[in-house]
């Protein structure tokens, strides 16, 4: 609640007691505080809307809607209530309700400046940006201040960035913007910095780039002075789109000798250099080259430029700046890109590269600038290149404990060792190496980790060790080496040194990301959950880091925890859309009017997320599986959703993936990094296992549908009900197996990630083990009951020969499926640990799969038990003799007699696995030729997945014996 100021009306002293209350969570009392109040003073509107907000809080929505509006009527001028109220309706999340408020509040007061400024910005929070034009205008009447007449500037421009029209923007708002602008230049009235920001912004969007140079360069231009060289580079970028290259290249070269070090000076630099040269440009014979000084446009002048910048840095006594020397190393590379020979004059590559690790190899920075620039060394020179740097690396003498090693003495020549290892990595000499030459590689990696530990000895706990990067390369190597060879214990080994990692730097999020990453390839959930919330990720992050956690927390069969994560992740885009206003509306009130359009374009790209959708789905299906038909009815749990199949919230065309590929460190060389086609051919396949997920929820959603129509079809109105319902249903099982085909034609040329690239979906698991084809079966039942409903029992013999084909594929196919789960999770082979994760995903498969089938079913016996009913009623009246059993009442025993041994044997063999799990004796393990203390660090990793995949086991076998309770009240 607000801050209540100084007490002079009564009713403020009255209310004090109840905001103390909602403000300490005790809403009940506040609500009983509320009702002594309003005995006494029946008109104390306030005193109601708290009391609402208390219902609110505590669940009774409708009463506190209902007494809301009851104050809202009245049309309240009271400061107390009209905050109140506003307070309660964005607890509604109806902002939409406090436009109005305020609407009615400066009619009754019109000259009062607090509720213009309020109904301003409340119609800021619902984006009516029109209004907030006529709101600002009318503010500023009341209140000529500058400020007011920006709002009312701004919401134009917002009017323009959001209209469906570019040319009513082009000709009309932006236009209309721009005068006002110019209006209060030519009075002499601009005066923050934010005024000129947005007349910049104006002109930039209306593509007046001369006009906005002229801006920036003119007085107006002197107000921008809250960012460091913000005219220089304002103007950069309006030469570079004006593709006036010679004024760029010019004030690039001034301000290189300004600041050296600034690398976006130095891509304008070199851009506008060979733009020049392309364009073959020559300056004028007399004066100046042009407004902004000497132009250089042949490669010798840019050559001679760079080296001036390198001798300058070379003669400081102090510490020289990488600038200069990067700068050489990115002429070099763009020279060659154009095949100019003059590249020889600047010198070797490998030889420069050489040069800036003995300057700056001390830098952590170091690795990743030189990085960048390993491709313009051929790979015979990659061996002599790493042996060179070595013998520039300091290091000590010989030590006793470590098998003869030599280790750096102070943290700044361990800081150029492990970019030599770095860089060793970087060119490919480890992934060379055989698997003996990798085992050496983590053997020396491991000796330098444990040795540097003691630069840290005295770091706190959320400090990173110096050596932490031996120790994640070290668990790099080993996955290298369980992927090349398949052996298990090179994973385990990997996870036992990154739990020993964190166990000295309990903050190191690398080490955590990739044990995340290994446990779940193990197929163990449990530890990730503590991991990812160790993480802490904030705000974005729950995009773009997100997907490490939902992608695997259904299939790896915790579903208890899935729900968790997807809640968690939805709680943050929910909020999005609420909090963006808030941002909004802070940024018109400071005068940040460049970040309104970067916050609408936030909301956007977070409403339009890969990622929100697929969890959104994800979620609801997950609801599916867990309750419906246990807790509540599919049609209750799809009722409680409110999900519609007619109703796609998918915004297909304008999906976005936002998730970070690149979150895990990883010093591969380029032919074995994350490439653009990986990330086009992984976007693909999340879309197409997102289309089919969110067709198999809604044509669940078309299923109860369905069944609500068979039971009211008397009506005429139902009767079109289920008719439009059937022919929408048609649509979506249509729609599912062209995206069927599509998945397997997608499965046959199936993209191989890198290890720390994206996951691949669950598609090419879901089409292995049948569970895509035997939901299609499943769903396909719903648009033929529709037609049996139609015809009836005694007009449809090959219709229901049709159906009872279905019937007994269905059970094919589940027993197909629930042979694919049969096999050892975990097992002790020649004192090896061996895992089989895929059985544990098959498993979730069947689980998702017999529910899909049972719902089917659920619906086929209730259309066809009337059918029957009513077929037994004609044969009494016809006194028919014929006792037949139509064919697809037999063909439904067939189905739940089948489904009914599947599910016995699936859970006979859960019940086997978590036996032999709870048997089996990790401590018999033999992990030699280990320390106790690694050791004891394999031990617990191995000892997570157990017990994760115990939970796991239980979690399934509790859902499929609810689901079996369920098939047995499936008669007809």
């Amino acid at each position: 609640m607000a801050a209540r100021g100084h007490v002079q009306d009564p009713n403020d002293r009255r209310l004090r007691p109840i905001y103390d209350y909602l403000d300490n969570g005790n809403n009940k009392m506040a609500i009983q505080q509320a009702d002594k109040l309003l005995k006494k003073h029946k008109d104390l509107h306030c005193a109601k809307v708290l009391k609402a907000i208390g219902l609110q809080r505590t669940g009774k929505q409708d009463e506190a809607f209902t007494l809301a509006q009851e104050v809202a009527t009245l049309e309240p001028t009271d400061d107390n209530s009209l905050q109140a109220l506003t307070i309660l309706y964005r607890e509604m999340h109806r902002p939409e309700l406090v436009t109005k408020l305020y609407e009615a509040a400066v009619k009754k007061v019109p000259l009062s400046e607090e509720y213009h400024s309020h109904l301003f910005m409340a119609y800021a929070r619902v984006g009516e940006y029109k209004k907030m034009q006529q709101a600002g205008m009318a503010l500023y009447k009341i209140v000529p201040k500058n400020p007011y007449y920006f709002w009312s500037v701004m919401s134009l421009v917002m009017q323009a960035i959001s209209a469906q029209d570019e040319k009513l923007a082009q000709t009309m708002f932006l236009p209309l913007a721009e005068r006002m602008v110019e209006k209060m230049v030519k009075e002499e009235k601009i005066e923050a910095e934010a005024e000129v920001q947005l007349y910049f912004m104006i002109l930039e969007r209306l593509g007046k780039c001369e006009e906005a140079l002229e801006v920036i360069r003119g007085p107006l231009g002197e107000k921008l002075t809250s960012e460091l060289q913000s005219r220089e580079s304002k103007c950069m970028m309006l030469y570079q789109r004006l593709q006036r290259w010679p004024e760029g290249n010019a004030l690039a070269s001034k301000l290189l000798l300004k600041n050296p070090d600034d690398w976006q000076f130095y891509s304008c630099y070199f851009d506008s250099l060979f733009h020049l040269i392309d364009q073959s440009w020559s300056p004028p014979e007399e004066g100046e080259h042009c407004t902004e000084g000497g132009v250089h446009n042949t490669v010798a002048e840019a050559m001679t430029f760079v080296e001036d910048r390198i001798k300058a840095e070379d003669q400081k006594e102090t510490r020289q700046l990488r600038g200069p020397y990067l700068g050489r190393l990115e002429l070099i590379h763009r020279l060659r890109e154009r095949g100019c020979p003059e590249e020889a004059q600047l010198g070797e590559p490998w030889d420069l590269m050489t040069q800036y690790f003995s300057q700056f190899g001390d830098k952590p920075c170091c690795i990743t600038d030189l990085k960048l620039y390993l491709h313009l060394m051929p790979p015979e020179q990659h061996l002599k290149f790493i042996r060179g740097l070595g013998e520039a690396v300091p290091l000590g003498g010989e030590s006793e404990e470590e098998g003869g090693s030599v280790f750096p003495e102070d943290t700044k020549a361990l800081q150029r060792h492990l970019c030599v290892c770095q860089l060793s990595r970087a060119l490919g000499l480890h992934h060379a190496l055989s698997p003996e030459g990798k085992m050496r590689v983590i053997r020396d990696l491991k000796a330098h980790y444990h040795h540097g530990l003691k630069f840290g000895a005295t770091a706190l706990k959320t400090e990173l060790q110096f050596s932490d990067m031996y120790c994640l390369m070290a668990a790099h190597v080993y996955v290298d080496l369980w992927k090349e060879t398949g052996e298990e214990s090179m994973a385990w080994q990997g996870i036992g040194l990154l739990q020993e990692g964190l166990s000295h730097s309990p903050s190191n999020a690398q080490f955590k990301l990739l044990l995340l990453l290994l446990y779940c390839h193990l197929g163990a959930f449990e530890p990730v959950v503590d991991l990812y919330s160790s993480l802490d990720a904030k705000h974005v992050q729950h995009d773009t880091i997100g997907y490490l956690l939902t992608r695997y927390a259904e299939p790896l069969g915790q579903f208890a925890a899935a729900s968790q994560s997807c809640n968690f992740t939805l709680r943050f885009f929910h909020s999005n859309q609420k909090d963006t206003s808030e941002y909004i509306i802070q940024a018109y009130k400071y005068g940040a009017f460049e970040k309104i359009p970067e916050f609408i374009a936030l909301r956007n790209r977070l409403n339009q997320s890969l990622h929100f959708a697929q969890v959104r789905t994800e979620r609801m299906l997950l609801d599916l599986f867990l309750e419906a038909d246990i807790v509540l009815s599919l049609e209750e749990s799809v009722k409680s959703m409110s999900l519609t199949p007619e109703e796609d919230d998918i915004p297909w065309d304008t999906l976005r993936d936002n998730r970070d590929l690149t979150v895990l460190t990883s010093w591969d060389p380029r032919d074995r990094s994350l490439t653009e086609e990986h990330r086009r051919a992984s976007m693909e396949e999340e879309c197409l296992w997102l289309r089919m997920r969110s067709l198999t929820l809604r044509l669940l959603a078309a299923l109860t549908a369905l069944g609500r129509s068979h039971q009211q079809q008397n009506s005429l109105a139902c009767e079109n009900g289920l008719g439009d319902t059937a022919s929408v249903a048609a649509r979506l099982f249509s729609q599912l197996e062209q995206a069927l085909q599509s998945a397997v034609c997608l499965s046959e040329k199936r993209s191989q990630y890198p290890f720390p690239g994206p996951p691949s979906t669950r598609l090419a698991a879901a089409l292995a083990c049948g569970s895509c084809q035997c939901q299609t079966s499943a769903l396909q039942l719903t648009v033929r009951l529709q037609e049996l409903e139609t015809m009836g029992l005694d007009e449809s013999t090959e219709l229901q020969t049709r159906i009872c084909n279905t019937f007994k594929s269905l059970v094919i196919q589940l027993q197909e499926m629930s042979n694919k789960c049969k096999g050892d999770l975990l097992e002790m082979k020649d004192s090896r640990l061996k895992t089989q994760p895929s059985l544990l995903e098959n498993l979730v498969f069947f689980l998702e799969t017999v529910s899909v089938v049972l719902w089917v079913a659920s619906q086929c016996a209730k259309v066809i038990r009337p059918l029957k009913a009513s077929l037994q009623k004609k044969k009494k009246k016809k006194k028919d003799t014929n006792t037949a059993t139509p064919a697809v009442v037999c063909g439904f025993q067939v189905l739940t007699g089948g489904l009914q041994e599947v599910l016995s044997q699936v859970l006979e063999h859960i019940k086997t696995q978590e036996l032999g799990l709870t048997a089996l004796k990790l401590a018999s393990l033999t992990l030699e030729p280990h320390t106790q203390e690694e050791e004891s660090f394999i031990r617990a990793g191995m000892d997570k997945v157990h017990s994760s995949y115990l939970r796991s086991l239980q979690e399934l076998g509790d859902l499929l014996k609810r689901r079996a309770e369920t098939l047995k009240t499936l008669k007809i």
